[in-house]
């Protein structure tokens, strides 16, 4: 095997210390150094026998890695991938990818005039579960999709809120805290979005932010789609619940939250239950049953690999920052279309 790839990583919350514990445990890599301004984060780094600095410039200047994984606060993205890009390595930055389109815009246009590869932490590109449904849906036995029903419906405890009050607060709220991750699956799945439209309601906490949201979507294949989200709902309909891909989440695998309906058959996911029609497509026939098999599989773990490759420069970036900038795009066009009632094309989103 090669020599191993010095990694550091900028932001020692809670993921930043799942991307460390998996550091820590990969062949591949080695973690050299966390950036962290906390100062708890100097004691962890201790720890680990690693070096720290408060700023990612300080530590890059002192361990020099090959590469950066930024699991620092959103609005930190693209200053922390420009400041990779500027001394030529690769970052692995988490999602989303900026907090506006424009910046996110700023960020492609420095990945493709330096060459740096740049990758986004979308890690459920990688669930093994996902690519099997992606790639059911592309054999074409489905047929042309025609509906898509997604749920991320889970509630909060009330420590949530408690511990950070501004989670209460304009900026923040499920749309812009839980849908990109739904987002990106769905373009995974179904293909580029191209409107939006949105009610909202906070009536069951009363916060400036929404607790609950009914989104339709129209794509660019021509399907619809309808999604319900929500972190005041009591039920186990969302992708952490059902996919058991998260072990910090009780596992309900008799649940689907996400159904794609073709003009021959349908699909459930995650639990990969597939109906397809034996000839020609009638609610008067039965349709034959069956369910496809994945294997489990580690997603942050096999995005790590994934990274190793992209450092080395022997794999493209599996998520671009211009791929991310199509689901932050759709992301924040959900909320125009919240605050606005009005529906909205996503490529009117800009800023």
């Amino acid at each position: 095997m090669s020599e191993r790839l010095r990694l550091v990583v900028a932001g020692a919350g809670a993921v930043g210390r799942e991307h460390i514990a998996r550091v820590r445990t990969n062949a591949a890599c080695v973690l050299v150094g966390i950036a962290d301004p906390a100062p708890s984060s100097a004691a962890f780094a201790e720890s680990l026998g690693v070096a720290h600095a408060d700023g990612l410039d300080a530590l890059l200047d002192a361990v020099r890695p090959d590469g950066v994984i930024l699991s620092t606060p959103n609005v930190l993205h693209v200053w922390g991938a420009l400041t990779c890009i500027a001394r030529g390595i690769a970052v692995l930055v988490e999602k989303p990818v900026a907090d506006t389109v424009a910046d996110a815009l700023r960020l492609v246009d420095a990945v493709e005039r330096s060459g740096v590869p740049v990758l986004v932490g979308h890690h459920r590109r990688y669930s093994a579960v996902l690519e099997a449904a992606q790639e059911l849906v592309r054999s074409g036995e489905l047929g042309a999709l025609v509906a898509v029903q997604g749920s991320a419906l889970f509630h909060e405890p009330a420590a949530y809120f408690v511990d950070a009050p501004h989670r209460r607060q304009r900026g923040a709220g499920p749309i812009l805290t839980n849908m990109v991750h739904e987002i990106d699956s769905l373009r995974l799945l179904a293909g580029e979005i191209v409107e939006v439209q949105a009610f909202v309601s906070n009536a069951r906490r009363g916060f400036e932010v929404e607790d609950s949201a009914s989104i339709g979507l129209r794509f660019a294949n021509g399907a619809l789609g309808s999604f319900m989200l929500s972190d005041v709902a009591a039920s186990s309909r969302s992708w952490e619940q059902t996919s058991g891909e998260n072990p910090a989440y009780p596992r309900d695998p008799s649940e689907a939250c996400y159904l794609l309906s073709g003009e021959r058959g349908s699909l459930a996911v995650p639990t990969l239950r597939l109906q397809a029609a034996e000839a020609e497509p009638s609610w008067f026939e039965p349709m034959r049953e069956r369910r496809l098999s994945s294997l489990p599989a580690d997603p942050l773990l096999r995005q790590l690999d994934h990274f190793c490759d992209v450092i080395r420069r022997s794999a493209p970036p599996r998520v671009s920052v211009r791929d991310a900038t199509q689901s932050l795009r759709a992301t924040l066009a959900i909320a125009e279309a919240a605050a606005s009632g009005r529906p909205v094309r996503c490529d009117a989103i800009m800023a």
